[in-house]
């Protein structure tokens, strides 16, 4: 038996360890930090790890700052054994993914775990029993993850992809997490990827023929992100957003509160030459988001503000030369997919990018990601331009009861 104070949390014999594990709820502002903290000392011991700033990690599991319990809501357990923490993990319910089809991989009666963390598979078992139970308890029938918190956060455990360090809001894991989970009766549910790619040459022949075409066609106009006009802006990529998505799978609304939060963390990063929007006759129809890796200048300050790393951050942030840069984020309108129109409007995106990341910021190494297994669209795009896949993200599954 697992004592939890949440409740107690059956596992097999074979898993239960020579001392007692105890799992307590976080029911408190103490008790948020120590949960962040405790998954800050197991990312510390992961080569190629990069420190993130504490204060940030916090507001993600503070029910009063982060936009995501204004539709969700989550318990946080830590585990200890012998008076030390040895784990962590959060059970979750999104009220929005509830009300999404079940075909498109959520729906009724589906719960969450995410923020995994663990020492031993003993820990990892009861941890993973002790979000079930809880999970069961508020009427879930079917749990999947890692999803810390929101499926727009970080989805997926890093199961490929190790041996580098992780860009800008990418998950690292150690592999042996994989096989904790899968014996614990979880089977992988969907494999998302990230792609690297060589930024400093040019795209094939065949792409640079398409992105060509379309700055002959005068219904076609692309161009940068105005951040003078950025709540305008960030509407546009939201309306875009949530049309281009809609279908695929694990698809949750993204609401306006959630868009504010993020345009107000991600404004310092943003460079208008980095994100562009693609216009068709006057309209905005797609977007693509380039993010510079935050992580590279992260890592030199150990992800530590004070006292003399906000100097080198703001000195960064103003021109982060040579920095990797990630898109995590592009969608054109489903009106138009599967068209050729589609396809050409994300290449004149891609390659305008391409031309101010190695021109103005002397970058050389780009990241597409995450990307769906089945997004056939976005593989066949990540295959054009010669990119590579570098990681690789699973989403697990487990029915209750």
């Amino acid at each position: 038996m697992i004592e939890s104070k949440y409740g107690a949390a059956r596992v097999s014999d074979a898993i239960t360890t020579r001392s007692e594990i105890s799992i307590e709820p976080v029911t408190d502002k103490r008790g948020r930090a120590a949960f962040v903290d405790c998954g800050r000392a197991f990312s510390a011991r992961l080569e190629n790890f990069v420190p993130q700033i504490r204060s940030e990690q916090i507001e993600l599991v503070d029910p009063n700052k982060n936009p995501f319990f204004g539709h969700g809501r989550a318990q946080l357990f830590i585990a200890h054994r012998g008076g030390r923490a040895v784990g962590r993990i959060s059970a979750h319910i999104d009220e929005l993914a509830l009300t999404m089809p079940a075909d498109q991989g959520f729906g009724p009666g589906t719960g969450f775990f995410g923020y995994f963390d663990a020492e031993d598979e003993g820990v990892a078992h009861a941890l993973l029993a002790t979000a079930e139970a809880w999970l069961a308890g508020e009427g879930m029938m079917r749990v999947l993850g890692p999803i810390s918190l929101s499926i727009w956060e970080e989805p997926g455990l890093l199961v490929r992809g190790q041996d580098h360090p992780p860009m800008i809001m990418m998950g690292h894991h150690p592999a042996h997490y994989a096989g904790w989970i899968e014996a614990a009766g979880y089977a992988r549910a969907k494999t998302l990827y990230t792609y690297d790619l060589d930024i400093s040459r040019e795209f094939p022949p065949l792409v640079q023929r398409i992105v060509q075409s379309g700055h002959k066609n005068a219904r076609i106009n692309v161009r940068r992100v105005d951040k003078s006009r950025w709540d305008s802006e960030v509407q546009i990529v939201l309306g875009i957003l949530n049309d281009a998505w809609s279908d695929n799978w694990g698809f949750v609304p993204f609401t306006p509160e959630e868009v504010a939060y993020a345009g107000k963390k991600l404004r310092p990063i943003i460079k208008e030459e980095l994100n562009m929007i693609a216009e068709l006759d006057g309209r905005p129809v797609a977007f693509m988001l380039t993010f510079p890796d935050v992580n590279d200048a992260l890592a030199k300050i150990g992800g530590k503000l004070f006292p003399f790393g906000w100097i080198h951050m703001l000195r960064w942030l103003r021109y982060p030369k040579g920095a990797g840069m990630r898109v995590p984020l592009m969608g054109v309108l489903k009106e138009l997919h599967n068209s050729r129109i589609a396809s050409q409007l994300a290449f004149m995106m891609i390659e305008a990018i391409r031309q101010e990341a190695n021109g103005k910021f002397r970058s050389s190494r780009g990241e597409l990601g995450w990307v769906l297994e089945d997004n056939q669209g976005m593989l066949a795009i990540a295959d054009t331009i010669q990119s590579k896949i570098n990681r690789e993200y699973a989403i697990y599954e487990k029915k209750l009861g």
